[in-house]
Order: structure tokens, then C-alpha cells, then sequence
């Protein structure tokens, strides 16, 4: 697949983590998302085309009121993806 391939780290208000996982896991740009243990709450990933799609992504996520806090990494390289080397 080619775009860009990101992760989104999410913080966010004590308790809303399985709604905010739901909410998100509707947007057609995710490709993942689960609750994190330890310093964030919520990792998103996305796969997008542009840095412009990226960040209208990471807007959207941003406006969910409960999310406090996000970190966004964009993948350099892959060397394994659904268990085979790439």
C-alpha cells in the first residue's frame, strides 16, 4: 500500500477510552485502534495519501473533546508488516 503510514498517540479524559476507540474506529482513514497501557491511552493508526490528509486526520482526532493530549509519528521505513518482511 503506498501514502503515508501513521501512528497517533492519544491521552485522554480518565474513563472515556473505549468511547473514544469507538469513535474513532469510524473514520475511514484509520486503519487501527486500541487502548494503550502506560503513558498514553489510545493508539490510532492511520494510512493516508498526503501530509494534507494526515493532517486533517490528526484535526479530527484533536476535536474529540475527551482526547487531551496527542503525538503524532509518521512511519520512515517498514521492514515487516501483517507477518511477512517487507
Amino acid at each position: 500500500m503506498t501514502g503515508i503510514k501513521a501512528y497517533i498517540l492519544c491521552k485522554v479524559s480518565s474513563g472515556a477510552e473505549r468511547d473514544i476507540c469507538n469513535a474513532i474506529a469510524e473514520y475511514p482513514f484509520v486503519s487501527e485502534v486500541g487502548v494503550i497501557y502506560g503513558e498514553y491511552d489510545v493508539i490510532v493508526g492511520l494510512q493516508v495519501e498526503s501530509i494534507q490528509q494526515l493532517d486533517l486526520a490528526i484535526d479530527k482526532v484533536r476535536m474529540i473533546p475527551s482526547v487531551t493530549f496527542t503525538s503524532t509519528m509518521i512511519v520512515g521505513k517498514n521492514f515487516k508488516e501483517n507477518g511477512k518482511p517487507v
